[in-house]
């Protein structure tokens, strides 16, 4: 070997021995591989799928509280009713009567005195009132009740409804439901959630989703609401989602509020993976409703050619494409590894600043910037 020969240590000559030491290095060094903490897609789907069944068996509850609370009126303390009386010949048994239950939930009837007819609707009041006349009193005869007066909260709606402001509630009204019916319904805006602040106990902030049929539950079996709350409905935000990793265009990416993104149509609009080093898994991170943030392993490629699913995020997803130990050997590779004329591969395990700050003056500005040569002019171009 001559001395010219001697200083061209820069490029090795690279075979299938030296690769494999070189990821033997990668792998020992760290770079490659560590333990996945991540859930599948079949896991994550079949989670998805166990909770909607659990919302989908909760809705004959959640049907059978919202009979109850959105019901017939019921009476209770403090409200006024008008009661007249009729025989079998329509005429009156006695004149009209006015009366307010007191604390008990008992009104007081001429005659028959004390009667309880609390947490009744009309209908049922009216039965209450007959059967305490008929047959002690009177051998046959007609009862008809009206609700005069009742007592009212006041709250306050604002947000996203029809008509914000203050909202009187009736006794049996007091919940999240009535006091948004009672501004109007929710707009188009809403997004569904909706939280309330107490007045005398601000510590008890809740917030709900509306729309998902276990909350819904909960919202109908929260204490009623007292006079000054405040009931907020949220406006939906623009569907954000993020976008990160090895993509051409990281980012986030905000829709219109409905607007439903697919992880393809997602990486499409970051304009593709990062084609260098050929990624094919990421990683979904999405909040779960219990605040834990749950991780899914995806398999880009499978979700390419359809053999997984190409599933809808959500708002506030987060696709992230992972550096993996392929794509780190992928780029190794690319950093270091040249491919010369007659396909000899060579590759500068250093760099070539290590090497042009040891003296390396056998080579050439061409074999430092330009080992392929398409930099050198052809002859048949050269000047005389």
């Amino acid at each position: 070997m001559n001395n010219d020969e001697s200083c061209e240590l820069a490029p090795y000559s690279l075979g299938l021995g030296t690769i494999a030491a070189a990821l033997l290095i990668l792998s020992s060094s760290g770079i490659i591989g560590c333990s996945d903490h991540r859930m599948g897609l079949a896991d994550f789907l079949a989670h998805q799928a166990a909770r909607a069944e659990q919302a989908r068996l909760a809705q004959p509850k959640v049907a059978a509280d919202i009979d109850r609370y959105i019901g017939p009126y019921k009476v209770g303390p403090g409200d006024v009713l008008s009661i007249a009386m009729t025989g079998a010949d329509g005429a009156p048994l006695f004149p009209p009567v006015a009366a307010r239950l007191d604390h008990d939930g008992r009104i007081d009837l001429p005659v028959t005195g004390k009667v309880a007819v609390a947490d009744r609707d009309l209908s049922d009041v009216e039965d209450t009132i007959l059967a305490a006349y008929v047959p002690g009193v009177y051998t046959s005869a007609a009862c008809h009740v009206e609700l005069l007066t009742w007592e009212t909260t006041d709250v306050m709606v604002v947000g996203a409804v029809s008509l914000p402001g203050m909202v009187q509630l009736r006794r049996t009204e007091r919940n999240m439901l009535f006091a948004i019916v009672g501004a109007g319904g929710a707009s188009e805006q809403a997004s569904g959630f909706v939280t309330l602040r107490r007045l005398r106990r601000p510590t008890e902030e809740v917030t709900l989703n509306l729309r998902d049929p276990m909350e819904l539950q909960s919202a109908l079996t929260l204490p009623p609401l007292e006079r000054g709350d405040l009931v907020t409905v949220m406006a939906a935000e623009p569907n954000t989602i993020y976008v990160g990793g090895l993509v051409e265009r990281p980012g986030q990416q905000a829709y219109p509020p409905g607007t439903s993104v697919t992880i393809l149509q997602a990486l499409a609009a970051a304009q593709g993976l990062d084609a260098d080093v050929y990624p094919s898994e990421g990683t979904l991170i999405r909040k779960m409703p219990d605040g834990r943030d749950a991780h899914v392993k995806l398999d880009l490629a499978g979700i390419w050619n359809g053999a997984d699913g190409n599933i809808t995020l959500a708002a506030g997803d987060i696709l992230w494409v992972p550096e993996t130990a392929g794509t780190r050997i992928i780029d190794f590779l690319n950093r270091n590894i040249f491919l010369r004329g007659g396909f000899t591969i060579t590759y500068n395990m250093f760099g070539a600043d290590s090497f042009a700050g040891q003296g390396n003056t056998g080579g050439t500005l061409q074999d430092t910037f330009d080992p392929l040569g398409f930099l050198s002019q052809p002859t048949s171009l050269a000047g005389p």
